[in-house]
């Protein structure tokens, strides 16, 4: 049976809710050395939900898949070798891993060219410190000019577009998915299998500036407002929580529209995005009070479409794979 008829198989058997002869038939077509078999079985093996989560014989799986050339796998492999999923974090393996996927992978030629152009510690955090302008009185609310490269704006609008979905909410009355009242923008998250050596350097750039660990960051969320949708004012922090949102960072990642200003209005401050900027503040105070001037809006675009990563810090690091409430 061919490689692409034995998947065929796997996939009817799925949609005819026959599990255990679907995973039958993978594990076969794995043992074969069918690379899409088994990318598909580490995937499996990551997301949990046909097989038990095991990340450590995903990463086996997928480690076969790359090496047999499958290109997803080879940058799911480099993911989870930098984020330390299945085993712990290793930015130099990583990188070996990407140099030597470069020549025939095309997304891995285009992060390995946006690494070398950071000035990059060995594990990947920046080797420079990263200068804040503070913007309020008390110092919670400061900007950074030129936090991203243009090409680094560019390739975090790239990687979040095939990911975009309306920001929804659940009805309490009805139980029902419906579109976000407060925030009406398209919104994506950049989880673990998504997180390229670019992106993972970015989140690195992010927790040296917000002085915490890059585990206790959120996924990097890459959210898209067009005409007339907006972010209505709001704070970062979260009621009840295990762990809370201690810390928020924006990056604006385009500049080339009308509107779209943060507003934080306790404050009397408002923000006009410019590409590659970021902005940092303090949802907390140290004391552990509520800071409500960190309230704050997205103002409505008047044209064009506005484009902005946010990454939410925790007070504490977490697993990524269980969530951020599950402090350990």
């Amino acid at each position: 049976m061919s490689n692409s008829a034995s998947l065929h198989v796997v996939d009817r058997l799925i949609a005819g809710h026959r599990i255990p002869e679907a995973i039958s038939a993978l594990a076969a077509a794995a043992d074969r050395q069918n690379p899409e078999a088994l990318f598909r079985l580490g995937f499996w093996q990551v997301v949990g939900d046909i097989l038990p989560r095991d990340l450590a014989a995903a990463r086996v799986a997928i480690g076969k898949a790359a090496s047999l050339g499958h290109h997803e796998a080879q940058m799911m492999q480099i993911a989870l070798t930098a984020n330390g999923s299945g085993a712990p974090a290793d930015w130099k393996a990583a990188r070996l891993l990407l140099e030597a996927t470069s020549e025939d992978n095309y997304h891995a030629r285009e992060v390995l060219g946006l690494i070398r152009d950071m000035s990059l510690k060995d594990d990947g955090s920046p080797a420079q410190a990263l200068a804040a302008e503070p913007l309020s009185r008390d110092g919670t609310l400061s900007r950074v000019s030129a936090f991203l490269t243009p090409l680094e704006c560019q390739h975090l609008m790239h990687s979040a577009a095939d990911l975009l979905t309306p920001a929804l909410v659940i009805d309490p009355r009805t139980g029902r998915k419906i579109l976000n009242p407060v925030r009406t923008s398209d919104t994506a998250s950049i989880g673990p299998l998504r997180e390229d050596l670019a992106i993972r350097a970015i989140n690195l750039r992010i927790a040296a500036l917000s002085g915490s660990s890059v585990f206790a960051g959120e996924a990097l969320t890459i959210l898209r407002y067009q005409f007339n949708q907006q972010f209505r004012l709001h704070s970062d922090t979260l009621s009840p929580s295990n762990n809370q949102r201690v810390k928020t960072v924006i990056i604006y990642l385009n500049d080339d529209f009308t509107g779209g200003q943060t507003a934080f209005p306790n404050i009397k401050i408002s923000i006009s995005p410019k590409a590659g900027d970021a902005i940092i503040f303090s949802n907390i105070y140290p004391d552990g009070r509520t800071n409500t001037d960190s309230n704050h809006a997205g103002l409505p675009v008047l044209k064009g479409s506005k484009w902005i990563a946010t990454r939410w810090i925790r007070e504490n690091p977490f697993n990524v794979w269980k969530g951020p409430e599950r402090v350990e």
